[in-house]
C-alpha cells in the first residue's frame, strides 16, 4: 500500500521541512469518493493501492485539482522518480507518499520547486533491478551493528560507575592502603571522567568520532591489566584514573556519533540503546559483586585467615578482570563502522559522506540529508561575518541552556545518590543485610527492564512525552519514600551527651554500636527515648574538628557484621590547603588540626521492620522504573539532539562536566546531609529538583522526536519551523 498523507499551511513555504510550518491541521486534499481504488484513512492520510490503475486514477485527480503551475509528476509502481509540489493559489499543498514514515523535503531557497521522492510497495511488482532499499537486509543488518557497537560503548560506562562497588570491601581488606588513599581510588574514575570529558568534543572535532570511539575502548582495555595487576597505590591509581578518562570521552562522543549517524526516525532508539547497555552494566557489576560475596561467604566458612587474605586479593583483581572482553569488542567493533557522515561533510568529505549515509539509509534519504547538510552549510556561509559572530545568539544560547539544565536536572534527581547508596538506604529503611544487597540487584535489573520500555516507546511517543511522564512519577516515588522515612525519623532522639563523654584524650572515638551500647545511649535520652528499641536502633554522628564537619554512617544495633564507628582527625581534617579550599574555603586549616573533637549531633533512631524496608523498596523500584522510561532515556537524546552543528560537540562536553560537578556535589554531600536531617529530607529536597525537571520538561523543551538534526537547529534559530 502506498501511504499517501497531504499536509496544508496558510503561507508559502518558508522553513523547508516537511513537519515544519503548519498552522492549520491536515486536511484532505482528494475525497476518498472521487476514486474507488482510493480508500480513507483517517485526518490528513489516504491509502492507495499499489497497481498501475489506482496510481493512474491518482494522477487525474492531481491534474483536476492543481493549477496550471504545479509540477505533476507521479511515479509508476515499478520505478522510484521524483513527484510533485502542488501549488494551490495562496495556499500550498505539499502530497507525499511513503511507506512507514514520511520523506523530509530538502532545505532548497524559497519559492522553488519542490520534489518528494517515492518508493513503491513491496507488496507490487518492480522492474528489473530495482530494490527497496528501505527494506534492505545490508541496511538492517548495518544498523543493528552500530546500534551494538555503540550500546557496548553504554556497557562500558555501566561497569565505570559501578564495577568498584563490588571489589571495594576486598579491596580495602586486602590492599593496605589508607582509607584516605581508597577515597582517591574511588574518586579517581571520576577525576578522569570530568578531566576527559572537558576535552572531549575538541578531540572529536579534531580527530574524527570513530578514531575517538576507538582510542576509548582502547584506553578502557588498557586500564584493565594495570589495575588488576598493580601492587601499590600509584599504579592502582593511574590505572581507575585511565579508567575514568575513557567513560568521559566513551559518555561524550558516542551518543554524540549516535546522532550524527542514525536516521530521524531511528535516532531516539538508537541513544537510548546506549542507555539501556549502560544499565546493563550495572547490573553485571552487580550480579559479579554478588557472586564473589558468597565466595568469600564459602572461604570464610574454612577459618583459614590465609586463604580468606588470599582469595579476596584475588576477587577484586577477577571482578576487573571479566569486564574486559565488552571493552576489547568495543575496540574491535569500532574498525567495521563508519566516520559520522556529518563530520565528514564538515571536513569537506562529501562523497565520503554520502557513502557513509548509504550504509544506513536509501539513496533517496542520503541524498536529501546531504542537500540538507549542504542548505544549511550555505546558509551559514551566505551570512560571511554575521554568522561567525557571537555565539550568544537565540540559535546557540537556547538549545545549549536548555541541554545544560536538562543534564542538571537529570542527576539532581539523586539518581546517582540512590544507586551508590541503595543497600545502605534499604537497611536502614527495615531489610537485613542479606535482603538489601539482594534489593539493589532487583534495583539494577528494574533499571534495566524499564530502559528497554523507554527504548522502545521514545521514537513512538517522543521525548516530551516521555520526560514528562518520568519525572512526574520520580516526583511521586521520591515523595512517597520521604515520608515513609519521616514516619520513623520523628522519633529519633539525640544522645551526643552520651557519646562526648566516649571521646579519648587523643580527640578520638570508637565504639562499637551493639544492642548494649544502644540501651546506655537510649537511657540518657530519657523518656522521649522509650519508644525506642535498643534491639533494633540505629546511630548516626555529626561530628567536627574546628570549622571543619563530617559524618559517620548510619550503623544499626542488630548488625552483628557492621564495623565499629571510628572518628578521627584524619578523617574530617583536609591534608593539605588545596584539598581545604574545596571542602571549606573559608575554615582555618591550621586551627582545625588542633581543635578538639566535638560532637554536633548524634541521632538514636528505631529501624522499622522488614515490611517497612520493602515498603521503601517498593518506592525505590517504583523511582528507577519512571526515571529509566523517561530521564535516563531522554537525557541522552536531549544531549545530542539539542546542540546545533556548531558547537555540538564542544557544547555536549561542557554539559556532561555540569552534570558530573552536580553529581560530584550531591554525593559529597549525601551521607553529611542524611546524617544531619535524615533520609526524608534528602528524599524531599531530590523531589524538589525533580519538580524544576518537570517545569523545564513542560513549558521548555520542544519535541524533537523524528527531526533531522538540521530541524532541529532550525526551530531554535527562530524560523517558522515549531515542533509538530
Amino acid at each position: 500500500m502506498w501511504t499517501c498523507s497531504v499536509l496544508r499551511s496558510s503561507q508559502p513555504w518558508q522553513s523547508g521541512f516537511l513537519h515544519s510550518g503548519f498552522e492549520r491541521r491536515p486536511e484532505h486534499l482528494f475525497s476518498a469518493q472521487s476514486c474507488p481504488t482510493v480508500s480513507g484513512g483517517g485526518l490528513g492520510e489516504l491509502f492507495v493501492k499499489a497497481t498501475p490503475e489506482g496510481l493512474d486514477r491518482l494522477t487525474e485527480i492531481i491534474e483536476r485539482n492543481t493549477s496550471d503551475q504545479a509540477t505533476k509528476e507521479l511515479s509508476c509502481v515499478e520505478t522510484i522518480e521524483p513527484v510533485i509540489i502542488v501549488d494551490w493559489g495562496l495556499d500550498w499543498f505539499v502530497l507525499f507518499c511513503l511507506r512507514r514514515q514520511p520523506y523530509r523535503v530538502p532545505m532548497s531557497e524559497r519559492g522553488q520547486s519542490w520534489k518528494m521522492i517515492v518508493t513503491g510497495s513491496t507488496n507490487a511488482p518492480t522492474a528489473a533491478g530495482s530494490s527497496q532499499v528501505m527494506d534492505s537486509p545490508a541496511i538492517r543488518r548495518y544498523n543493528a551493528f552500530l546500534l551494538l557497537v555503540a550500546g557496548l560503548g553504554g556497557l562500558l560506562y555501566g561497569i565505570d560507575v559501578g564495577i568498584i562497588g563490588g571489589a571495594y570491601p576486598y579491596l580495602a581488606a586486602t590492599s593496605g592502603l589508607t582509607a584516605a588513599q581508597l577515597s582517591v581510588i574511588v574518586a579517581a574514575v571520576l577525576l578522569g571522567s570530568v578531566f576527559s570529558t572537558l576535552f572531549a568534543g575538541v578531540l572529536a572535532d579534531w580527530m574524527g568520532r570513530r578514531l575517538l570511539m576507538t582510542l576509548s575502548g582502547c584506553a578502557f582495555a588498557l586500564s584493565i591489566p594495570v589495575i588488576a595487576l598493580s601492587h601499590g597505590f600509584g599504579v592502582l591509581f593511574f590505572g581507575r584514573l585511565l579508567q575514568g578518562m575513557s567513560g568521559g570521552l566513551i559518555g561524550v562522543v558516542v551518543p554524540l556519533y549516535l546522532a550524527e549517524c542514525l536516521s530521524a526516525a531511528n535516532r531516539g532508539k538508537g541513544t537510548a540503546t546506549f542507555q539501556w547497555l549502560l544499565t546493563l552494566g550495572i547490573v553485571a557489576a552487580a550480579l559479579i559483586g554478588m557472586y564473589f560475596s558468597y565466595r568469600v561467604a564459602d572461604v570464610t566458612r574454612l577459618n583459614d585467615a590465609k586463604a580468606l587474605f588470599d582469595f579476596e586479593s584475588q576477587a577484586w583483581r577477577s571482578i576487573f578482570w571479566v569486564s574486559l572482553p565488552p571493552g576489547l569488542l568495543f575496540v574491535l567493533g569500532s574498525f567495521f563502522v563508519t566516520e559520522s557522515p556529518r563530520w565528514l561533510f564538515r571536513h569537506n568529505r562529501r562523497d565520503r559522506a554520502y557513502a557513509a549515509l548509504l550504509r544506513s539509509r536509501s539513496p533517496e534519504q542520503a541524498s536529501l540529508e546531504i542537500e540538507e547538510m549542504a542548505a544549511t552549510a550555505h546558509a551559514f556561509a551566505s551570512k560571511g561575518a554575521q554568522v561567525r559572530d557571537s555565539l550568544l545568539r537565540r540559535k546557540y544560547l537556547i538549545p545549549f541552556l536548555l541541554a545544560c539544565v536538562i543534564l542538571a536536572c537529570n542527576t539532581a534527581t539523586g539518581i546517582n545518590s540512590v544507586i551508590g547508596y541503595n543497600t545502605g538506604i534499604l537497611m536502614q529503611g527495615g531489610l537485613s543485610d542479606f535482603a538489601s544487597h539482594w534489593g539493589y540487584v532487583v534495583f539494577t535489573v528494574i533499571n534495566f527492564l524499564a530502559t528497554w520500555i523507554g527504548m522502545m516507546l521514545v521514537d513512538r511517543k517522543g521525548r516530551r512525552f516521555l520526560l514528562i511522564m518520568g519525572t512526574s512519577g520520580v516526583i511521586l516515588a521520591l515523595t512517597g519514600v520521604g515520608l515513609l522515612f519521616r514516619s520513623t525519623e520523628k522519633n529519633a532522639v539525640d544522645c551526643r551527651g552520651a557519646v562526648q563523654a566516649l571521646v579519648t584524650p587523643g580527640q578520638e572515638l570508637a565504639m562499637h554500636f551493639d544492642a548494649a551500647e544502644a540501651a546506655k545511649l537510649l537511657e540518657s535520652a530519657g523518656e522521649k527515648a522509650s519508644a525506642i528499641d535498643s534491639a533494633r536502633a540505629s546511630l548516626a554522628i555529626i561530628y567536627s574538628y574546628g570549622d571543619f564537619t563530617a559524618a559517620t554512617s548510619f550503623v544499626r544495633s542488630d548488625d552483628a557484621e557492621s564495623a565499629p564507628i571510628e572518628i578521627a582527625r584524619d578523617r574530617c581534617v583536609p591534608s593539605s590547603k588545596i584539598e581545604a579550599i574545596f571542602k571549606n574555603p573559608v575554615a582555618n586549616l591550621k586551627a582545625a588540626q588542633t581543635a578538639p573533637l566535638k560532637i554536633e549531633k548524634a541521632l538514636v533512631g528505631s529501624v522499622p521492620d522488614a515490611r517497612h524496608g520493602w515498603f521503601v523498596a517498593a518506592g525505590l523500584y517504583l523511582f528507577i522504573a519512571f526515571f529509566a522510561m523517561g530521564p535516563g532515556v531522554v537525557v541522552w537524546n536531549a544531549l545530542s539532539e539539542l546542540m546545533p552543528t556548531r558547537i555540538r560537540s564542544n557544547g555536549m562536553s561542557v554539559a556532561l562536566v555540569i552534570n558530573q560537578m552536580v553529581s560530584t556535589t550531591l554525593a559529597a554531600i549525601f551521607l553529611p546531609f542524611v546524617s544531619k536531617h535524615g533520609y526524608s529530607s534528602t528524599f524531599f529536597l531530590y523531589a524538589g529538583f525533580t519538580v524544576v525537571y518537570l517545569i523545564t520538561a513542560i513549558f521548555f523543551l520542544p519535541e524533537t522526536k523524528g527531526k533531522t538534526l538540521e530541524e532541529i537547529e532550525a526551530h531554535f534559530e527562530g524560523k517558522t519551523a515549531q515542533a509538530v
